[in-house]
């Protein structure tokens, strides 16, 4: 394993231990959904944003939409871990009156970028963020009406070299989310402006509130439909942060239509005691359940302080 691999390995296992220990103090949350994302934030947050936890608000930064806001405890967790505010503000979660309530405020916690919470909203968010860098970018280029015009020339959409901010507006998304109709006008959006400016970022962990998906709602092949929009879609096991990291640069690079990352993961995962359950989504802990959350986090805990070490799969 590589100094950077394991450097990753060792991200996801610190967000996991501070989410499942911020989540066992509270005694409830959203477990499911945010830890089917922390190999996913571990990649973004050590290998590739640009940001400055000292000045959350910078304007050259990438920008992140946790549009399946629930999952706002792990992006707390990579937040507090990455300077952004202190690791005691954890321990006010979702209590009154605090900084961290169980779905991200842009006005209350340093580092997240969007308000979200109600299903779908964020993916819009994420386009009109897209769309004003790119906008930005026309009005400082040197000439702004030939780039314009090669943006707008629908006939010769695939020879238009299309302007690119240099940055980019990380958007997350729940697989039982896609339920919304909001998430595809934003997607077909996306897709008529080429909007490679948003990476949108498909957390497929196949389950949503009350089931699995194939059970209430079925998203049929998400690959064929992004595709069918207009996306460039690129696939990715979720569970491996080397595997993130290629699709994440392989995207980064996509310059003549919208791109997609679809993540294969599993809710809960990491958490054997949960994992891929029926009541994973939001359990709330019983003294049976806090004994096996205390299991993980002591395998994570003595995994850190090793710095890695061998045992990487009861960990990930």
């Amino acid at each position: 394993m590589t100094e950077k691999e394991m450097k990753l390995k060792t991200g996801s296992a610190r967000i996991r231990l501070e989410t499942l220990k911020m989540l066992k103090w509270r005694g409830y949350g959203h477990l499911g959904g945010a830890m089917s994302i922390v190999e996913l934030l571990s990649v973004l947050y050590n290998e590739v944003l640009k940001y400055d936890p000292k000045n959350p608000d910078w304007p050259e930064r990438d920008y992140v939409v946790l549009s399946k806001g629930h999952s706002g405890p792990s992006l707390y967790a990579a937040l507090a871990l990455h300077g952004f505010f202190d690791k005691e503000w954890l321990y006010t979660l979702n209590e009154g009156g605090t900084r961290l309530p169980s779905h991200p405020d842009r006005l209350k916690t340093p580092g997240v970028d969007a308000t979200t919470g109600s299903l779908g909203q964020g993916t819009s968010v994420a386009a009109g963020l897209g769309m004003a860098l790119r906008l930005e970018k026309l009005e400082n280029a040197a000439e702004p009406e030939s780039s314009a015009a090669a943006h707008e020339n629908e006939s010769g959409a695939k020879d238009a070299q299309l302007p690119d901010s240099g940055q980019r507006v990380y958007l997350i998304v729940g697989d039982g989310e896609l339920n919304e109709g909001q998430c595809w006008e934003a997607f077909q959006f996306m897709a008529h402006q080429r909007l490679n400016e948003v990476i949108v970022i498909i957390d497929y962990n196949k389950r949503q509130l009350d089931g699995r998906l194939e059970d209430i709602i079925t998203p049929f092949d998400l690959k064929k439909k992004m595709e069918s929009f207009g996306f460039r879609v690129l696939q990715a096991d979720g569970k491996e942060e080397s595997s993130i990291l290629d699709a994440l640069t392989q995207a980064k690079k996509v310059k003549d239509s919208a791109v997609c990352v679809l993540l294969d993961t599993v809710k809960a995962q990491g958490v054997p005691c949960y994992e891929d359950k029926d009541d994973c989504h939001a359990p709330k802990f019983d003294e049976k359940a806090k004994q096996a959350l205390d299991e993980v986090i002591e395998e994570l805990e003595k995994f850190v302080e090793e710095g890695g070490g061998q045992n990487v799969e009861s960990c990930r």
